[in-house]
């Protein structure tokens, strides 16, 4: 499976995860990333392979990308009061950090393995597991 495959097969994977309640659609594609959103593409989930010089890893996330930093420390500001929870349901891995251009994301990095259907399964169940427990807390505090 050639990661273009991977990524672009990623959002439907995700979504068989997903209780009806959630209706997300699928945001930017590109070969080595796929993003996913609610109401707002600049507050998306987003499966990306990590640059290599930073290791062979996908970043699995939850990004805010508004051009609006404010915005994006604000939603930090919420998650980070609540990484101690985020944390007992989605593990130690996860991060809740500042970024580039003033944006801000929930993530954690995984091991990249050789893309394929098992592979495609076991990265859509933690995106899921991700959305499932951060994305009420993005409802309750969007504006």
């Amino acid at each position: 499976m050639r990661s273009s495959e991977f990524m672009a097969a990623m959002p439907d994977a995700v979504i068989r995860y997903l209780e009806n309640s959630f209706h997300l659609r699928r945001g930017r594609l590109w070969s080595v990333g796929v993003q996913l959103y609610d109401d707002d593409p600049r507050f998306h989930y987003e499966v990306a392979r990590v640059p290599i010089r930073l290791g062979d890893r996908l970043e699995i996330g939850f990004h805010f990308e508004s051009k609006n930093a404010d915005d994006n420390h604000r939603l930090l500001s919420i998650f980070a009061a609540r990484m101690i929870e985020i944390k007992a349901e989605l593990g130690d891995e996860v991060e809740a950090e500042l970024w580039d251009k003033g944006w801000t994301k929930v993530y954690e990095t995984v091991p990249l393995e050789t893309y394929s259907p098992d592979y495609l399964q076991v990265v859509a169940r933690q995106l899921a597991r991700m959305i499932t427990v951060l994305h009420p807390v993005y409802l309750t505090n969007r504006r």
